[in-house]
């Protein structure tokens, strides 16, 4: 592909996010995919130029483009390069109109730059949710090949016995099982659950399994862990992913939404832990999914909170007299993370907030919160919680 073919297929490929955004289709890492799988004749290095001119792009529009033509446009304006491939040619953009607009720079759109200041999230704070993310693996020692594993290269992750940041496109396929793709906040607040051998743990929101499978590590494959979710295809993946784990203490269960309660009547009052890794707006992790913050809106923030209170709710019945409940959100809004834990010690009395004993992070109301700017991993929020005896 010519330089100037590459600046169209960046342009074509925002389109697609752009519409996606607006309408709740698939994320820009699947369209990207989905792109040059129709189009064999772009080579590696064309793949990789076109990914960089879109992530770049969708970085620099803090507002939702009007095109991907007015997204480039804002790249042109600061890198001549760029400006130069707009030259008509075969398969290449148009030249620039001297009337045409470039999409607007910023963070974020204006209304979550608010919600952010409210929740005491700074200027820096904020640019640093959409800088571009490392690489970090767990090591699973439950199976680990560790001469394997030091012959990638990785910086220990401070804090961390099982952490480490690779070189950014490392491919770690040939090490499935051995070591799990886990940003380095998602392996710190997974240790908010402190868990040990032999203990009942529940996984309330356990998706594809990345807590679960650190858990059951933490626990040396002794123990019993109930992994639920609502949603079948993510549940799907935790099997073959603990297979490849070597891990046999997980026991999936899918529930019904808003009838979980009714499928969890055997584990009420008896787990030692319940984890709830609460459905959210993923505001900490704009670093991996830059347009997801054109996707979100007040209405959307409001029901994440709606269904976040509710697991709250489930996931208190479950815990045995003196367990703990672990809150976590990817987000660094208060409306997800401390206000939600304020108005739950608020209408559970006798339970108590637990303090914080992870290797980053600040206190944030009863929890603790990390972010890129501080603690160089995606955004977080966790609460400890613990069940009056």
């Amino acid at each position: 592909m010519t330089p100037a073919a590459r600046t169209q297929a960046a342009i074509e490929l925002l389109d697609e996010v752009i519409v996606a955004a607006r309408g709740g289709g698939a994320a820009a890492d699947t369209l990207v995919t989905r792109y040059f799988a129709t189009r064999r004749y772009a080579g590696s290095k064309d793949r990789r130029a076109v990914r960089e001119l879109v992530y770049a792009a969708i970085r620099r529009a803090g507002e939702m483009p009007a095109s991907g033509r007015s997204a480039m446009l804002a790249i042109a304006a600061d890198d001549g390069d760029v400006a130069a491939t707009f030259d008509g040619s075969t398969h290449g953009p148009a030249p620039i109109g001297p009337e045409e607009r470039a999409a607007s720079s910023g963070v974020m759109p204006e209304w979550l730059v608010h919600a952010l200041d409210r929740s005491g999230v700074s200027t820096d704070e904020q640019a640093a949710l959409i800088a571009r993310a490392p690489l970090d693996v767990r090591i699973n020692r439950l199976t680990a090949d560790v001469a394997a594993i030091d012959a990638l290269g990785g910086v220990p992750i401070p804090g961390l016995a099982d952490g480490l940041r690779l070189p950014s496109g490392t491919n770690v396929n040939a090490l499935a099982g051995q070591v799990e793709v886990q940003d380095a906040g998602s392996q710190i607040v997974s240790l908010a659950a402190r868990a040990q051998a032999g203990q009942a743990i529940v996984d309330l929101c356990a998706g594809g399994g990345g807590k679960t499978l650190a858990i059951a590590a933490a626990m040396g494959n002794h123990g019993h862990i109930l992994a639920t979710d609502v949603d079948r295809g993510r549940l799907s993946r935790l099997a073959p992913r603990a297979a490849n784990a070597g891990v046999t203490i997980i026991e999936p269960r899918l529930l019904d939404p808003k009838r979980e309660a009714d499928a969890l009547t055997d584990w009420r009052g008896s787990a030692d832990c319940v984890l709830i890794d609460a459905p959210c707006s993923g505001t900490g992790t704009w670093r991996r999914n830059p347009e997801a913050r054109w996707r979100l809106t007040p209405d959307r923030l409001g029901k994440f909170a709606a269904q976040q209170r509710h697991v709250l709710d489930v996931g208190a019945s479950l815990v045995r007299p003196g367990g703990a409940l672990v809150y976590i959100v990817c987000s660094l809004l208060d409306e997800e993370g401390a206000g939600q834990i304020d108005d739950f010690l608020t209408d559970y009395p006798g339970w108590l907030a637990d303090t914080s004993d992870l290797p980053a992070g600040r206190g944030r109301g009863r929890g603790t919160r990390l972010d890129p700017f501080h603690d160089g991993t995606d955004g977080f929020f966790v609460a400890r919680l613990i069940s009056p005896c």
